[in-house]
């Protein structure tokens, strides 16, 4: 047997052997999972027999357990689900339409110049990119940043305003004038990995298709314990959350770190979406989210795909996650309420099965938590301890599937945190979020 044959050999029996290892991980994975169902099952049997005590609890976990769980069923027909939208892309050449990167930034001199650098990187042709910044009133030394880039990339737009108007307005801005096709918006701290920019801009061959959100995940991950933790939530929000919404092709929020857009879809509601009000003030935050809502009104297809890695600079203080937290329950609300207008008439059955049961998951959520680890225990001497249990085995669920996708990805222990920190803290943010909805200052600036 020759030197050439042994080595081809051996790469296959080395194949086998990680297929083999791949197989038995994913059974491994398996088994756990029955066995979590199981006690999940075994756990709320339990609480039925307390049913008498407080049959409001036993209802709302039952409820919440399954609709939990369904989430995660729903991401794993994701990919499915994206096959068949992508697969009805037009036969012929490459697709490479004209791509416009929109990046609104304030005060990011430490950050706009990798942004715009990776913008420029990506693997496409270069005669068919271009990037405008709109420099929205910085203090600081974003200018001179960007006046030395321009000087490198000539295809560099800057729009430079003396006085701050608002994220949306530079958004708007930016999106006028866009020369392209597919309009790539970011935030001022995100930028999209060259190698897989392609993947972003292929699906919008569909015709259907308005709105594309990336993968992202915090560059700065392992900066501290807070970090690691928003890199786990991060995980959840895009790979289970984004695609359970993707599998149905209505992604409620294309995320304004890493989303792209058809231009032609965007322009006529831009002035709508510009002047959105609530309680006759204009909204200032959920600028992608609101821009989401417009593109689904328009009977638009949004998706999510996790072929598109972003990374974004998550908060890395407690004061400025906690800010970062109650504007986005402040947009979620006011969206929220906004997508309830159409989104029964547009798609009853993912309003039924969705969009409406996580509206009321989340405005609930904060009262169960206080009744169930509050009210009960000091007023009716009833235990938490089977709610507490049933949040953490719901989350040990969302771990096992986490791992099954990401089995590299090492945040997985952090969803245990992050699920004792919503239950505690996160999901009363909302109080604070709406009794505050008049203020409309952007809060982490």
């Amino acid at each position: 047997m020759t030197t050439e044959v042994l080595k081809i050999t051996k790469s296959n029996f080395m194949r086998m052997r990680l297929n083999f290892s791949e197989i038995a991980y994913q059974l491994f994975l398996l088994f756990l999972g029955i066995i979590t169902l199981f006690l999940i099952i075994l756990v709320k049997s339990k609480t039925a027999t307390e049913f008498s005590a407080d049959p409001l609890i036993f209802f709302y976990t039952i409820f919440v357990t399954t609709f939990q769980l369904s989430r995660v069923a729903g991401a794993m027909f994701y990919k499915y689900s994206a096959s068949k939208i992508i697969s009805k892309v037009c036969e012929g050449g490459l697709y490479e339409p004209f791509v416009t990167f929109v990046i609104p930034c304030k005060n990011e001199e430490k950050s706009i110049a990798k942004t715009i650098e990776k913008s420029f990187l990506a693997n496409y042709p270069k005669d068919k990119i271009e990037v405008i910044v709109i420099n929205d009133g910085s203090t600081d030394g974003t200018i001179d940043v960007l006046n030395e880039l321009k000087k490198r990339f000539k295809k560099l737009i800057i729009v430079d305003w003396k006085v701050n108007k608002g994220k949306r307005y530079g958004m708007a801005e930016g999106f006028r004038m866009a020369n392209g096709e597919i309009i790539v918006q970011l935030d001022s701290d995100s930028y999209i990995d060259p190698k897989t920019f392609r993947n972003l801009i292929k699906p919008f061959q569909n015709s259907e298709i308005g709105a594309i959100c990336a993968h992202s995940d915090p560059e700065n991950a392992d900066e501290n314990f807070l970090t690691k933790i928003q890199a786990a939530y991060y995980f959840i929000s895009f790979r289970i959350l984004k695609a359970a919404e993707s599998t149905f092709l209505s992604v409620f929020c294309c995320s304004g770190c890493s989303s792209a857009y058809k231009k032609s879809v965007v322009l006529p509601i831009l002035d709508e979406w510009l002047n959105e009000k609530f309680l006759g003030l204009p909204v200032t935050w959920g600028d992608d989210r609101a821009l989401t809502n417009w593109v689904l009104k328009m009977n638009y297809k949004t998706i999510y795909t996790d072929e598109v890695q972003a990374y974004t600079i998550c908060p890395n203080n407690l004061k400025t996650f906690l800010k970062q937290q109650v504007r986005w329950k402040k947009g979620w609300f006011v969206n929220s309420l906004f997508a309830s207008r159409f989104i029964y008439k547009k798609q009853p059955f993912v309003s039924l099965t969705y969009f409406f049961p996580l509206i009321f998951v989340t405005l609930a959520t904060p009262f169960m938590a206080t009744r169930a680890l509050v009210y009960n225990p000091i007023f009716r001497d009833i235990s938490p301890f089977f709610y507490i249990i049933g949040v953490f085995l719901v989350a040990c669920a969302i771990v096992l599937y986490y791992r099954s996708v990401a089995r590299d990805n090492k945040y997985w222990p952090y969803v245990f945190i992050w699920s004792a920190i919503n239950m505690i803290v996160l999901s009363f943010i909302l109080f604070y979020a709406l009794a505050t909805i008049q203020n409309r200052k952007w809060g982490t600036r």
